[in-house]
């Protein structure tokens, strides 16, 4: 197996990535926690490869980061890759989003998606891979559910009839724009090694 470090100190992302990639022939672990990137790229895939590419140079090892963010039509994509920082908490976040579309109330004008960006470096820092997932829905006017985090109360998929924090995770990784972007980097990463 083929060592591949996630460009991430967080284990629960970690343990995602390890589900996605579980039958692959690479071996996950975490970067060092002292070993810190900022995202200063203006997209998803810009920071995804920025990641990917300066923690495998740094380590001189094969890495894969990935960048995810909601997005809403009608506040011009907002927060895109600021949603992990549009708010102090979870909760705040929500709160923030839940206002800023107060003046739109139909389904229709509360469209939106979830975008994730994944990229794998070489060891040298070139990109040897990258994938990007989409999935599509609605904000809610209130959150619904208790599983996932960050926005998924209020992420709703009118063709499941939940949000992503109602579903199971397996029904979320299935149509998620994280699974959508993990099994299109999955495809790609066969027969990629040193």
């Amino acid at each position: 197996m083929t060592k591949l470090i996630v460009a991430t100190s967080n284990p629960g992302k970690l343990r995602e990535m390890q589900a996605y990639l579980s039958d692959s022939e690479w071996e996950l672990s975490l970067k060092p926690a002292e070993l810190d990137v900022d995202e200063t790229e203006d997209t998803f895939m810009g920071n995804a490869c920025l990641k990917a590419s300066e923690v495998a140079i740094a380590l001189n090892a094969w890495a894969i980061a990935d960048d995810s963010g909601l997005q809403v039509d009608a506040l011009n994509g907002a927060p895109g890759i600021f949603s992990a920082r549009y708010a102090n908490s979870d909760k705040e976040r929500i709160d923030r989003i839940l206002h800023e579309l107060r003046d739109f109330p139909e389904p229709s004008q509360r469209q939106a998606q979830f975008v994730c960006a994944v990229a794998v470096a070489r060891p040298n820092g070139s990109i040897a891979a990258k994938a990007e997932g989409i999935c599509r829905g609605e904000i809610l006017a209130a959150p619904q559910g208790i599983d996932g985090f960050g926005y998924d109360p209020i992420f709703y998929i009118p063709s499941e009839r939940l949000t992503f924090a109602q579903m199971s995770k397996e029904a979320k990784r299935s149509i998620s724009h994280r699974g959508k972007a993990f099994a299109i980097i999955v495809q790609q990463l066969i027969g990629i090694r040193e």
